[in-house]
């Protein structure tokens, strides 16, 4: 049998040109779908995270100021911490930043809670729409705030934003229509045949696999199969607990307790680099599925495990000679953390079947929001115990 391209020059020879072109177009319309949806599926993830990374970036200034007449913003132009104990070794404020972690979380976690359970009902659309708005008024709501109070309402509604929207979107990609000018899906071939579009419109975003199921499938499972689901995630879900708990205990537990007096930079500065070079790494990993897939997170948990290990004993004993070399180890930590969140659900998405996978990508969301939760649960205490220490 001949190549592609001895197949193209036969039909040209026996003036099929025209016969010979017609597939092409399908082809490339395919493809470019293909792309226009993975491109807006990062999008939508890239915005959905946006209001939760601020909120926990600015933990440190939401809790050190209050806005002042004439001052924009809640950084003073010279702020001064207020210190829990004046005579502690910790640069503490009186409330630790695990407190904005804890309005950024549970929200976020009673959604997940109760998503499997019902929220396949509402249609995505009205799901989108609460969480752009959601994280409008998150931001409206910290900006123009005079207390750390008012502060923390915008904290949840950013939650709120954020919880819904990582459900519908790991949803989404299961099944979806064409989505807000966004996500497109393949034309039927018979310009009449609305059936034929409606299933079109149901395929997987990306994958081998076509799957005629409709939007919403799961919701035809009984208690019982949701049940025996949610068993065979536990292998997934316990790995991706332990990895965020770890990384979030560090984050809000220990960022503000590994202060560096002896560099340029002041406490507020370096909490929002480690904020920042955490998120980094948690940006780069979780790009990098088709570089490098992983299987066994477990080992991932040991890692990030490890992480939290060597900065405790940090903040404790104040080993570490250089800030650059936790600079370093938080990069680290981001990289674990995303490759963990990404491998996890590509693994769901990949051994799950095709009418249980929306259900069990929604269902696996609560593994990252339950570890985060008990990571700032623990944290509360740990930094009053700390910053009591003379």
């Amino acid at each position: 049998m001949g190549g592609p391209a001895g197949s193209w020059r036969r039909l040209s020879d026996s003036e099929g040109e025209e016969t010979a072109s017609d597939p092409q177009p399908p082809l490339l319309d395919h493809q470019g779908a293909h792309w226009k949806n993975a491109v807006g599926f990062w999008l939508l993830g890239l915005c959905n995270n946006f209001s939760y990374v601020v909120m926990l970036s600015a933990a440190h200034d939401i809790l050190s100021h209050e806005k002042v007449p004439g001052n924009q913003s809640h950084v003073d132009p010279g702020p001064t911490p207020t210190p829990l104990n004046g005579s502690s070794r910790f640069d503490c404020n009186s409330v630790s930043t695990a407190a904005v972690l804890l309005a950024d979380i549970l929200p976020t976690f009673g959604i997940k809670l109760l998503a499997p359970l019902g929220l396949h009902l509402l249609p995505y659309s009205p799901r989108v729409l609460v969480s752009g708005l959601c994280a409008a008024g998150s931001f409206i709501l910290v900006a123009f705030s005079h207390s750390v109070g008012t502060s923390l309402c915008g904290v949840v509604l950013a939650s709120i934003s954020s919880g819904l929207g990582e459900v519908t979107f790991l949803s989404l990609t299961a099944f979806y229509p064409s989505y807000f000018f966004l996500l497109t899906s393949p034309e039927p071939q018979d310009p009449g045949g609305e059936e034929e579009a409606e299933i079109a419109a149901q395929q997987p975003l990306i994958g081998t696999t076509a799957s005629g199921s409709k939007p919403g499938s799961s919701s035809g499972l009984s208690l019982q199969e949701r049940w025996t689901v949610f068993k065979s995630l536990v292998q997934y879900i316990i790995p991706l607990v332990l990895v965020y708990f770890a990384e979030y205990f560090i984050n809000q537990g220990l960022f503000e307790l590994l202060f560096f007096r002896n560099t340029s930079l002041s406490h507020a500065q370096q909490y929002r680099w480690y904020q920042m070079l955490y998120q980094a790494g948690v940006f780069a990993s979780r790009s990098s599925l088709h570089c490098c897939r992983i299987r066994y997170t477990w080992a991932l948990a040991v890692l990030q495990c490890l992480n939290l290990a060597i900065l405790l004993a940090d903040v404790w004993f104040s080993y570490l000679p250089s800030i650059y070399l936790v600079f370093l180890i938080i990069l680290y930590e981001g990289l674990l953390g995303g490759a963990a969140y990404v491998n996890t659900f590509h693994n769901i998405a990949l051994e799950t079947s095709d009418e249980h996978r929306e259900f069990a990508m929604a269902a696996a969301c609560i593994s990252d929001t339950l570890g985060i939760s008990l990571s700032g649960l623990l944290a509360l205490p740990l930094h009053d115990f700390l910053c009591h220490l003379s």
